[in-house]
């Protein structure tokens, strides 16, 4: 079982840049595609598969989230696609991580139930810009903070 990046290393420069929030929410309908937040394809193949250094494991494949939303969402996919940038864990300008997308195959959950994914192909590099912009959107049609988890 590969937990590499699959023999595609591109330089993140190298890889095509999502420049608006609506063009991210039009390619999260594509079924299995994932966000990352990473230095990049080519040193996650180094660094070889995520850790969960609270528990200090090492997880069968690279941690990443979805970006489709799920079946039972009735808002618009921007939405979605906003609150997931804004909610998963992202990038620092000072630590060189920066959004992307990735396909693969998913062997298994993280402990905070996120996807585990084993032979990855970069699919694009999300720009500053799309991040900045899901934050404006984020803030504007959700009522941040609110406990979204409250029983019925």
């Amino acid at each position: 079982m590969s937990t590499s990046v699959h023999r595609f290393h591109p330089d993140p420069d190298d890889m095509p840049l999502i420049t608006t929030l609506d063009q991210l929410a039009e390619l999260a309908t594509a079924p299995l595609l994932y966000l990352r937040y990473s230095k990049g394809p080519a040193a996650d193949a180094e660094d070889g598969p995520s850790r969960d250094d609270e528990a200090n494991v090492t997880l069968p494949g690279l941690s990443a989230t979805t970006l489709s939303p799920e079946p039972w969402w009735r808002r618009p996919v921007k939405d979605w696609v906003a609150r997931r940038l804004c909610t998963c864990s992202g990038p620092t300008e000072d630590d060189g991580r920066f959004a992307w997308l990735l396909t693969g195959r998913m062997v298994g959950r993280g402990p905070g139930h996120e996807p585990l994914l084993v032979d990855v192909r970069p699919h694009a590099r999300v720009s500053r810009s799309v991040l900045d912009e899901a934050e404006r959107w984020y803030a504007e049609h959700f009522d941040v903070g609110d406990d979204s988890r409250r029983s019925a």
